[in-house]
């Protein structure tokens, strides 16, 4: 995904001290002392990072995006841009909500360049008939799989996102709303209304 080389080298050496933590195994040191390192200029810490968040993201561009190219891209970017406002980062929120945050943001620049998605009054209907051999089962999921990713494209960004971030990230209502900057509440209503759009868009399928 990110390599070394692609962050630029640390301006300083890194302070000597000797802390408990850097004695531990790699998936013990938490995120709050791997960034705290990171934005002093620790790379080896910025790239546990990447390792441990990087395939989350990778799902979330990829729902946000359809495309995995896009989706690649748009999380290339988004550590790119973590990097460099690393010495910003505050705490206030998990790494991992940061990333969320910053991902989604790339992830909309990119939705923006894009041409309108194509209307949901051109999905295929699903086969009916008596072809249930392995293969048209195959081809019916695939359909039904492209009928929501189009179901997904026709909901507004706000809803598209809580969407992904809670029935795909599974994340809490509170990490939700700091991704987007909302409330628990705005997050519960736009989760409604994508739910309910995503059920009447995706009957004939069930």
């Amino acid at each position: 995904m990110i390599k070394r080389t692609a962050f630029p080298p640390p301006e300083r050496d890194l302070p000597e001290r000797d802390l408990p933590e850097r004695d531990l195994p790699e998936r013990d040191v938490p995120d709050r002392l791997l960034a705290v390192r990171a934005a002093e200029g620790d790379e080896d810490s910025f790239a546990v990072l990447v390792r441990r968040h990087g395939r989350p993201l990778l799902a979330l561009a990829r729902c946000m995006l359809g495309n995995p190219q896009d989706a690649e891209e748009a999380v290339q970017d988004a550590f790119v841009s973590a990097w460099r406002r690393l010495p910003e980062y505050r705490h206030s929120a998990e790494f991992r909500t940061w990333m969320y945050r910053i991902t989604v943001n790339r992830c909309l620049t990119i939705r923006r360049r894009r041409p309108p998605p194509l209307s949901l009054n051109r999905v295929v209907e699903p086969a009916t008939g008596d072809a249930w051999s392995q293969p048209a089962r195959s081809a019916e999921q695939d359909a039904a799989i492209a009928a929501l990713s189009r179901a997904l494209a026709e909901l507004d960004d706000g809803q598209r996102i809580c969407w992904i971030l809670r029935e795909v990230q599974g994340l809490p209502y509170k990490d939700i709303a700091h991704v987007t900057r909302t409330s628990e509440q705005t997050v519960r209503g736009r989760l409604f209304r994508a739910r309910r759009s995503l059920q009447e868009a995706m009957g004939p399928w069930r």
